[in-house]
């Protein structure tokens, strides 16, 4: 899986968060990865960079990831965004989904089910 021209963006209020997942997708190859603290600033990230695949948390400042997400789509209704969440309750998986999530991911997370994820995402 060649991900030398994908381009990613992370959006999660934790620094420490966007900075391990960062490192997942530079060992697999990707080298264009930008970075937003909310979703305000992830919608206006997408709409810059345009990026191939976005990996959303949901509980933010600002703006939410589920707002940022059906933002998002509302700009382009192709875009594919993987939810992230330490809450993790039923509710989020159901309502990221309902909204237009390809896929949710549970904090903490492993290099492997980002892998998986990413692959099945492209």
């Amino acid at each position: 899986m060649d991900l030398s021209n994908i381009k990613i963006l992370i959006c999660d209020d934790s620094i420490l968060f966007r900075r391990q997942i960062k490192e997942c997708v530079l060992a697999f190859g990707c080298k264009q990865v930008f970075e937003a603290n909310d979703g305000e600033a992830a919608v206006s990230l997408y709409n810059e960079y345009k990026p191939d695949l976005i990996f959303m948390d949901i509980i933010m400042p600002i703006k939410d990831g589920l707002q940022a997400l059906i933002e998002i789509l509302n700009i382009n209704n192709e875009a594919k965004v993987i939810m992230i969440s330490s809450v993790g309750t039923q509710n989020y998986i159901k309502s990221a989904i309902e909204a237009g999530a390809i896929d949710f991911l549970q904090k903490p997370i492993e290099p492997e089910k980002v892998r998986k994820i990413i692959k099945s995402a492209l």
